[in-house]
């Protein structure tokens, strides 16, 4: 009876032993991949989208005297208009985004998920900024609406139309890459 006593011992031991383990190795699995995943996907939420150029923009004076020209991305269908420069964690100075529209109507932009601040420029179908919203906040979800009506909005970094005194009344001139 010893003997057997002795041996069922050990095999429960071991038994527990090995309970104890896949109960720690599940621990493990549970409570470390979530955070694997969620690690992983603020690291797609904040990584870097790059800029695409697709073209440049000039921007002009009224009387049509040339202000200064920056590369374009541009966003010409729903995703991309809805996207827009959300979660981009820089852009340039000569850079900047301009959304078109296939109708002209007041427009309305806000700044969700948008981490940089920006200059919004409202630009009519012909080709005149009809408002401008300066140094728009980051992640503010106020809206910012154009008050007349506009096919095409212009975004560029905050203080950009300052420092060129770009106003409204001046218009762009556009082209696309091929």
């Amino acid at each position: 009876m010893t003997q057997k006593n002795s041996t069922t011992k050990k095999l429960y031991a071991k038994i527990v032993s090995g309970i104890i383990i896949v109960a720690f190795l599940l621990f493990l699995v549970f409570f470390n991949l979530p955070q694997k995943n969620k690690s992983e996907k603020n690291n797609v939420t904040k990584s870097t989208i790059k800029f695409q150029k697709d073209g440049e923009l000039t921007f002009q004076s009224s009387n049509g005297k040339y202000i200064s020209t920056i590369d374009i991305e541009i966003a010409d269908d729903d995703d991309k208009r809805t996207k827009g420069l959300m979660d981009r964690l820089s852009m340039v100075e000569n850079q900047g985004m301009l959304f078109l529209f296939p109708y002209e109507s007041i427009q309305s932009f806000w700044m969700k998920n948008t981490v940089i601040s920006l200059d919004l420029l409202f630009v009519n179908r012909n080709n005149e900024i009809v408002t401008i919203h300066k140094n728009a906040i980051p992640f503010d979800t106020s809206h910012y609406p154009s008050t007349k009506p506009a096919s095409q909005v212009v975004e560029v970094i905050a203080g950009y139309t300052d420092l060129y005194k770009i106003n409204v009344g001046d218009k762009i001139v556009w082209r696309r890459h091929q």
